[in-house]
């Protein structure tokens, strides 16, 4: 094994938690999972596959509650490889791993990889599938996540050197449709308050943590996608993906990852933005309020 320790973040994953821990166990020499109280059998399964299972309350996002792990956990392991319950590593990096981590060079303290995607069994070739590189492996101390309401990337220092590997890991979620809609409303109300904050600049955010070219290239695109007009501006969005970059041949699987992530998701993140401003306008103080007082979301 190599000298990681892999930390997963868990809440009723049942589904997805044994395949996850079976493909890391190839790389990992320590495996840790965070659960955050599941109700189903994830942490039974968990600690049947060998991981170490810490149970700790939900803090309110990923990135509080891995930066917690990071504070919590005794970690000896040279590396830290942070994959959620439902990604897994493709055997190319598999493989990558084995051969270029044990000789990488001690100036590099992170590695970031390309996700690929699959929706409803299918691995996805085309359309917009959230290929950006990101970092996911670093070097332990070297690294913690920004506090951010979702979209969360770890932060690294503007000297520090990141490593590109070539093989991917692989978001493959396994809910059906139901879940997947459901799961998605909670998002929809955290990304519209990250999109009030992108063109009113409601949080005060800082913007001197360095998370890569790639990420800080995507946030740029999502500042810009925030000024367009509220409800074309998902409807082009689709148009762009599915027609465009060509997401139409990923057959069935393909047009509902791009209506159901591309169109419908951004629609009702649009309906969100929508009665805020009508509640509040433009005014920072009252959308803060809102966003608080009606989901539960603190800028």
């Amino acid at each position: 094994m190599l000298d990681i320790t892999a930390i997963i973040l868990t809440y009723n994953e049942e589904i997805h938690i044994a395949r996850c821990l079976e493909n890391v166990a190839q790389v990992a020499r320590r495996i840790v999972v965070i659960d955050s109280g599941s109700t189903d059998r994830t942490v039974e399964i968990a600690s049947a596959a060998g991981a170490e299972v810490i149970s700790h309350e939900w803090p309110g996002c990923q990135a509080a509650q891995f930066n917690w792990a990071l504070d919590t956990v005794s970690i000896t392991t040279e590396w830290v490889l942070r994959l959620d319950a439902d990604e897994y590593l493709l055997p190319e990096l598999v493989e990558e791993l084995h051969q270029r981590l044990p000789e990488m060079p001690q100036g590099v303290f992170s590695l970031s990889l390309s996700r690929a995607r699959a929706f409803m069994g299918r691995r996805l070739k085309h359309g917009v599938t959230g290929d950006v590189e990101i970092v996911r492996i670093f070097r332990t101390g070297r690294a913690r996540y920004e506090q951010r309401l979702m979209d969360e990337h770890l932060c690294i220092d503007s000297g520090e050197r990141v490593e590109r590997m070539r093989g991917q890991f692989i978001d493959d979620n396994l809910m059906p449709i139901g879940q997947f809609i459901a799961k998605h409303n909670g998002y929809a109300s955290r990304e519209a308050a990250l999109l009030l904050d992108a063109e009113l600049d409601l949080s005060g955010r800082d913007s001197s943590s360095n998370h890569g070219a790639a990420v800080e290239k995507k946030r740029e695109k999502k500042a810009r996608y925030s000024r367009m007009p509220l409800f074309w501006r998902a409807f082009g969005y689709f148009i762009y993906r599915y027609i465009f970059r060509l997401g139409f041949l990923d057959g069935t699987e393909g047009f509902l990852w791009d209506f159901m992530q591309g169109w419908w998701y951004r629609t009702l993140v649009d309906a969100k933005v929508w009665e805020i401003k009508r509640a509040c306008g433009s005014d920072r103080d009252r959308i803060r309020a809102y966003l608080r007082d009606h989901y539960g979301i603190t800028l």
